[in-house]
């Protein structure tokens, strides 16, 4: 008895389309397994499901094909070579006994067999049977629809002369009224299938399998619960729901593996959330989930000992990090919580530590300022570039290497995203910038979606920064950058839905003007070059008189500049001379240490000697 399946949409789509078209692709989520009406907890297969309703549908002889095994020896087969035995293949005795059971028999495995062979079928006037020809696994039958080969084409060409022999369109005839000979074509990806076959084609209709929606992923769960091994805390039905709905995107196989994974050895009593990293990222405890509470009262704290000057800017991303701790981030916009963890959009002049606060930000949350990963907006300012964000469509040069950024989540799922000078990217690319911040996800052109739940996706910009005046007040500056952002993204890229997307959290960096601020950047910029010298040379670096030193070096940098402006300085008056001094004496230097002597009181130049 044919198993009867739940009312599902795709598959009454399905049953239309079998008893209209003469061939149907069934594409997506095709090698799953679906709920069947027989008895509840029972799954059977999707390509089941389908062979059993084009039964019900009265399809009384069913071929499926596949270009692995032929003719599957389960359902119907063609007349013609059902009684025909599988050519004798010579076997070579090379000390390796041979097992007596005979090989199966493959009936019409090659393609260059099975499709003149289907032609030849469907063409046949005198068999009135209703007769469904299902070709599985159709993703591997074609090449590239842009390098399609001539068998290829032949192939297509006698695919397409059989739907159309079989199709009979007088209206006034009995035969119009029914679908007798009829091509299903299963493949995961439509794309994988040569348009010519589909488009603009009547003949050929398409059936999306989708993956389940919330009420079949909680009836799996439900079915099956009593085999998931976790803690589920103070509350298991809260802890249940959120479990579900964090496994949107899931196929029920994948959510089967997870409930395998609790299972195994060493993950016993996870809790649903750290089950899920595990079976999606390989790690049991997220980084978000090892900050604590004493580490993140010192959050302002160690962000401000990177980032000088900056005090509203630490609040601002704090607070984020904060919000993302406690469960708070993007709530008021979906109890599931799928958005990044958080978003925010630094603007400024050049150089007071907006790309400095997303390397702490990485680093005080992961503990890798490497964490970070930049992208250089200015490098995407071409029609295409989001192709090298999300990689190319298949059958486009370089499609197998995916793209820049999906492949850095995927890599680095637990990251900080920072999308350097944004306005200079192309209009194109702030529409996949829209998808991440509404669903916190991202579909490669490979097909694979791809997850930012766990980042934090930081902007920066210098606009305005040119006419913007150093000598207003902090305040009037912060008015003038935010509305520089908001006339950009209105007027100038009519974007005000990724304006929405950002809210409340554009951060407007401070021009640096205070002197005791620029003494601590150039004190901070300094150890670098201390760190090198010790490391490479062995020499201990040090002032005369450091206080001295680093009040002249921050009183010679230009402050519209910030703390570029002191990199620019420390090159010029430090390092330079350095290099020549090194490069004199550096068969004596292991052991020593080198003195820099101001050669003039409050000018940043310097005297180093061995001492």
């Amino acid at each position: 008895m044919a198993h009867e399946v739940k009312s599902n949409l795709w598959l009454e789509k399905f049953s239309r389309e079998a008893l209209l078209r003469s061939s149907v692709i069934l594409c997506g989520n095709v090698n799953d397994i679906i709920e069947s009406g027989e008895r509840t907890g029972q799954y059977i297969p999707v390509k089941e499901v389908v062979i059993n309703r084009l039964r019900e549908l009265g399809y009384d002889r069913i071929i499926k094909w596949d270009r692995a095994d032929g003719i599957d020896s389960a359902y119907d087969s063609f007349e013609s070579s059902s009684s025909t035995p599988a050519p004798q293949t010579e076997l070579y005795d090379i000390g390796i006994p041979i097992a007596d059971t005979p090989a199966p028999v493959r009936q019409l495995a090659e393609p260059d067999e099975f499709f003149p062979a289907l032609l030849r079928d469907m063409a046949r006037e005198n068999d009135t049977r209703k007769t469904a020809y299902i070709i599985d696994y159709s993703d591997y039958i074609f090449g590239s629809p842009n390098s399609t080969s001539e068998k290829e084409r032949n192939y297509l060409t006698e695919l397409a002369k059989s739907l159309n022999a079989a199709c009979k369109y007088d209206v006034s005839s009995q035969n119009f009224w029914g679908v007798s000979k009829f091509v299903l074509m299963i493949a995961r990806d439509k794309s994988a299938i040569n348009p010519s076959y589909y488009l603009k084609n009547p003949l050929v209709g398409e059936v999306v399998a989708p993956l389940p929606g919330r009420r079949e992923r909680s009836a799996f769960v439900d079915a099956f619960g009593a085999y998931l091994n976790v803690s589920a805390g103070t509350n298991p039905t809260i802890a249940k729901n959120d479990f579900i709905d964090s496994l949107e995107g899931f196929s029920l196989k994948e959510i089967a593996q997870i409930i395998k994974l609790s299972r195994l050895p060493g993950n016993e009593n996870l809790s649903y959330e750290r089950l899920v990293n595990l079976y999606k990222y390989g790690e049991k405890v997220s980084p978000w989930e090892e900050l604590s509470k004493e580490k993140l009262s010192e959050i302002k704290e160690r962000l401000s000992a990177r980032v000088k000057g900056q005090q509203d800017a630490v609040s601002k991303a704090a607070n984020v990090v904060l919000r993302a701790y406690t469960g708070f981030s993007g709530l008021q916009h979906s109890a599931k919580q799928k958005k990044p963890k958080g978003v925010l959009f630094f603007v400024g002049p050049t150089g007071v530590g907006k790309t400095e606060l997303a390397k702490a930000l990485a680093e005080f949350i992961f503990g890798d300022e490497n964490a970070c990963i930049r992208f250089d907006m200015s490098e995407f300012n071409h029609e295409h570039s989001d192709q090298r964000l999300v990689g190319a469509p298949p059958g486009y040069v370089g499609y197998e290497a995916g793209g820049q950024l999906t492949n850095a989540v995927k890599e680095k799922p637990f990251s900080v995203l920072l999308f350097d000078e944004i306005e200079k990217a192309d209009k194109k690319i702030l529409d996949k910038f829209l998808q991440i911040l509404e669903d916190g996800r991202l579909t490669d052109g490979k097909g694979e979606t791809v997850s930012f739940s766990e980042t934090i996706i930081i902007f920066t910009s210098n606009i305005g920064a040119s006419e913007a005046d150093i000598n207003d007040t902090d305040e009037a500056n912060r008015k003038y950058f935010i509305g520089k952002v908001r006339e950009h993204f209105i007027q100038v890229l009519q974007r005000p839905e990724l304006l929405n997307r950002i809210g409340d959290n554009i951060v407007a960096f401070n021009f640096i003007k205070d002197d005791s601020v620029l003494v601590d950047i150039a004190r901070l910029k300094f150890q670098p070059v201390i760190a090198f010298m010790k490391e490479r040379y062995g020499v201990t670096l040090q002032f005369s008189d450091e206080s001295a030193a680093f009040s002249a070096i921050a009183k010679s940098a230009d402050k519209a500049n910030g703390g570029r402006g002191i990199s620019n300085i420390i090159e010029s008056s430090v390092v330079n001379m350095l290099s020549d001094f090194v490069f004199r004496n550096m068969e004596m230097l292991y052991g020593r240490t080198i003195r820099l002597t101001q050669r003039v009181k409050e000018l940043a130049r310097f005297k180093p000697e061995l001492v």
